[in-house]
């Protein structure tokens, strides 16, 4: 099943410049990048994205700013990508929003190592390279957040083309 999923390099990841690493590692495993810019988020974007229905609710007001204000704190890269169940693929290349717990070979597991311990002691949000969409519907929503429709492109990969064509 073919879907899309966004993806945030946040500025953590984008100030070690790890953007290019990742990306292609999303590549390498076949899926397209559909869509891509860098942007500095402001504030109202931001708690677009964080919503208070869902992160307030989950996590806490106070969690809600603390994001916000890490995702605003520098410049970010936004991504929709595009593949085959590519929600949950981008997931599990992710690693485990927790960088301590997220596996070696993951994103997470290989450029961070914060803990929520740490970042409750530090006062901040854990720092954790990257944001990608939780399930189908939060990749629609956040999609249409950062991305209007004109900014996606649609094509074929060399990979997916047939060798009649």
């Amino acid at each position: 099943m073919i879907e899309k999923t966004l993806v945030l390099i946040k500025p953590d990841g984008v100030s070690r410049a790890l953007t290019g690493e990742i990306f292609s590692r999303f590549e390498r495993a076949g899926l397209k990048i559909i869509g891509l810019k860098m942007l500095q988020a402001g504030k109202e974007i931001a708690g677009t994205h964080y919503t208070e229905e869902d992160i307030g609710a989950r996590l806490g007001e106070d969690i809600r700013n603390l994001l916000i204000n890490f995702v605003t704190e520098g410049p970010i890269v936004a991504a929709v990508l595009e593949g085959d169940e590519v929600v949950e693929v981008v997931r599990k290349m992710c690693g485990a929003t927790e960088p301590k717990a997220a596996l070696p070979g993951t994103i997470r597991g290989d450029y961070s190592h914060h803990s929520y311990g740490y970042a409750d002691e530090a006062g901040t949000a854990v720092r954790n390279v990257i944001h990608a969409s939780s399930d189908k519907e939060a990749a629609k929503y956040e999609i249409a957040v950062w991305f209007k429709d004109d900014e996606l492109v649609y094509y074929n990969r060399a990979d997916q083309r047939h060798h009649w064509e």
